[in-house]
């Protein structure tokens, strides 16, 4: 048996198991509750990666002029994975179902198909011919795609990923605990996908015996199992931060209704102060605080952008960070530092770390230190 046969021999397995598992997330995914419509595109597009990775196996294992067909038709399905990745974020941030319009977001694998029909439409002595080369290490056959393939793509990933950038920029508007939802593992399927298209980049432009085809769709096997660790414990997500969009005639209402900041900020003030203060709730929103506060919650917003500074999270956090220093500066206390900021409200170690250190101007943990040397002098 020829190296390069075992070599086949080897990715058939690694294939076959990654087709498995992209056939049980699929319908998982397909069922899961959360996220639904964003779950159902995600689960097309795992589906579509176990057809190619299933059928990537039977033809390196049967090596058949038969399968060659399909072999070459799966090849162009990461011609849907880039817009279908740009479909998913777009369902997640606004809660919004495939429609028959986005049908124009596969354009780019139906022109494939068109440009691709010598292949898939070849007689049986073709494809055997095609077949031959291919198994001899031939990559000429289909490689002059892989470059509009990337570049295709990647414009709906960078798409994709600005989208996520304005859902993650309105969030820190309305909730205190936007870190918690800001949608981490979408970076982490892009930067996936980016890796993948880079090395079939490489692989079609200078010949590395490390960066094969195996290894490729190796990758796109080990991506499968990446996206069910990511996408199986999402939390539901906040498709419409509360109060992204507020009315015209109440913007105009605020602007004019300044008589009433004084007793508004007074109201907040006293929200956020006593035994129990407000901001210690983890996943505050800036709906929750209006409604307590008894006011319309554009003019609670409207008080707290112009007369307190800055966003809704930026007022939170600055008060959190006030009762964190307060506990830091005691010699009594014995919790640490990461336990005192949850106590104070905060849900994340890298969002308090970096408010604390854009209010206070350095760490906690040299604050900290630095306050217990005084004590001790």
């Amino acid at each position: 048996m020829t190296r390069a046969l075992v070599d086949y021999t080897f990715w058939t397995f690694v294939y076959t198991a990654g087709a498995v598992q992209a056939a049980l997330l699929a319908m998982t995914l397909w069922r899961r509750p959360a996220n639904r419509a964003a779950n159902h595109l995600l689960a097309v597009w795992v589906a579509l990666s176990g057809v190619d990775l299933a059928v990537k196996a039977l033809y390196w294992h049967l090596l058949s002029p038969e399968w060659f067909r399909a072999y070459r038709f799966v090849a162009l399905f990461p011609f849907l994975y880039g817009s279908l990745f740009y479909l998913y974020v777009r369902a997640l941030v606004e809660e919004r179902k495939f429609q028959p319009r986005d049908l124009v977001h596969l354009a780019g694998f139906a022109v494939m198909l068109v440009f691709n029909a010598y292949v898939l439409l070849g007689s049986h002595a073709r494809l055997q011919s095609m077949s031959a080369r291919w198994i001899a290490g031939e990559r000429a056959i289909g490689a002059w795609f892989d470059g509009p393939l990337f570049l295709y793509s990647l414009s709906y990933v960078v798409a994709a990923l600005v989208r996520v950038r304005s859902y993650r920029r309105q969030l820190r508007e309305y909730r205190s605990d936007a870190d918690r939802l800001s949608l981490r593992w979408i970076d982490a399927m892009a930067g996936f996908q980016v890796a993948i298209w880079s090395v079939a980049i490489v692989q079609s432009v200078v010949y590395l015996p490390i960066l094969n085809y195996g290894l490729l769709f190796g990758l796109v096997a080990a991506w499968v199992c990446m996206v069910g660790w990511f996408s199986l414990g999402q939390p539901p997500v906040v498709s419409k931060p509360e109060a992204a969009s507020v009315p015209d005639e109440r913007d105009a209402a605020a602007a004019t209704d300044t008589a009433r900041f004084a007793e508004v900020e007074g109201r907040l003030a006293q929200l956020m102060s006593g035994e129990a203060p407000l901001y210690l709730e983890p996943a505050l929103t800036i709906g929750q605080v209006a409604k307590r506060s008894g006011y319309p919650e554009y003019l609670v917003s409207a008080v707290i952008n112009r007369r307190l500074g800055g966003s809704f999270c930026d007022y939170v956090n600055r008060l959190r960070v006030e009762a964190v220093r307060a506990y830091l500066v005691d010699a009594d206390e014995s919790r640490t530092i990461l336990d005192l900021a949850y106590a104070c409200g905060f849900t994340s170690k890298s969002t308090f770390n970096a408010a604390f250190k854009r209010q206070v101007g350095d760490t906690p943990s040299n604050y900290r230190r630095q306050h217990a040397a005084a004590a001790i002098t």
